[in-house]
């Protein structure tokens, strides 16, 4: 028997050209996004090098501080650093919890309205949350002062008295984990809802408690993406510029782990904020300066996340 080969119709050589113009169209567009970004990261590097010139050519004398660049930056890189860290010390811990809540363990009608709200928490703007903090600062001095009275054995509840304004690191830290835990919640929320409900299923019928399944294959499979929602949170924390400047409203100073104390060291984008308006020359040129530093610092950190994601890549959902 002779066989013809097939010859494909005039309909499905269109439907294969159409669908290889679609693919080369998306193609065209993703290299292109792609490529933007990278050109705005670009520019963005450039933009605060070309505003940074100044000052790091500047004499020591001349830089905002009058003790050169290292003696300014540096105390507001560990500001900045301390306050994201206690944000996410306060923040990650409660968005596992309440995303755990909604996701497994409220009824469906109960879950939905708070999915709702939490979403709607997330687009609160950042100046609200620094009123709240200025305003219950006052009121929060007797605990600190209760903190400092039982815990003063520790550096970081010492000093030798607590501020009377209770506008501390401890508080900027708290209203900088209020702030990211809507956003780490819904993150957290959505990767545990994700995960297989066979593997959920086999726990339960192999004798496990709710809490058991939860920690057999709910939590290891959403690792990375409390890593990565948890990064998020970090990178909003690193750039709060209202809600530090408001209730600091100084740049701070100094190298301090005194969290209750009126020793406290500034933030880069607080700092920023508050010294701009009113700097020209060298002294802008410093606040550039800061800003590249918080620019490197946040692509180090986010380097560093996806590097941790990256080994717990057998957890993600893609897998």
């Amino acid at each position: 028997m002779s066989s013809t080969p097939a010859v494909d119709s005039p309909g499905r050589s269109e439907l294969k050209s159409g669908r290889r113009f679609g693919d080369a169209i998306f193609s065209g567009l993703s290299v292109s996004a792609g490529a933007v970004i990278l050109l705005v990261l670009v520019g963005v590097t450039f933009f605060l090098f070309f505003g940074a010139k100044d000052a790091l050519v500047a004499d020591p004398s001349e830089v905002r501080g009058q003790e050169g660049l290292l003696a300014y930056v540096g105390p507001l890189i560990f500001g900045t650093l301390l306050s994201s860290i206690i944000a996410l010390i306060i923040a990650v811990p409660l968005s596992i919890g309440i995303a755990l809540f909604i996701s497994h363990y409220a009824p469906r009608r109960l879950a939905a309205g708070l999915g709702y709200v939490v979403d709607l928490l997330a687009a609160v703007p950042s100046i609200i949350f620094g009123l709240w903090g200025f305003q219950i600062a006052q009121s929060a001095v007797p605990s600190f002062e209760l903190l400092h009275e039982h815990l003063g054995f520790i550096p970081l509840f010492g000093g030798e008295s607590v501020t009377t304004t209770g506008r501390t690191m401890l508080m900027i830290g708290i209203v900088l984990a209020i702030m990211i835990l809507p956003i780490m919640t819904a993150v957290n929320r959505e990767v545990f809802l994700q995960t297989p409900r066979l593997h959920e299923e086999a726990s339960l019928a192999l004798g496990a408690t709710r809490w058991e399944m939860i920690r057999q294959t709910v939590i290891p499979f959403g690792k990375s993406g409390v890593v990565s929602g948890a990064m998020l949170g970090l990178g909003r924390a690193l750039g709060e510029t209202m809600a530090v400047a408001i209730i600091l409203s100084s740049s701070g100073g100094g190298y301090s782990w005194e969290l209750l104390t009126p020793n406290t060291p500034g933030t880069i984008a607080g700092d920023i904020a508050l010294n701009f308006p009113e700097s020209f020359g060298v002294e802008r040129s410093t606040l550039f300066v800061s800003g590249l530093a918080l620019f490197i610092v946040t692509f180090l950190v986010n380097m560093f996340a996806r590097w941790i994601i990256s080994r717990r890549s057998e957890f993600s959902g893609a897998n």
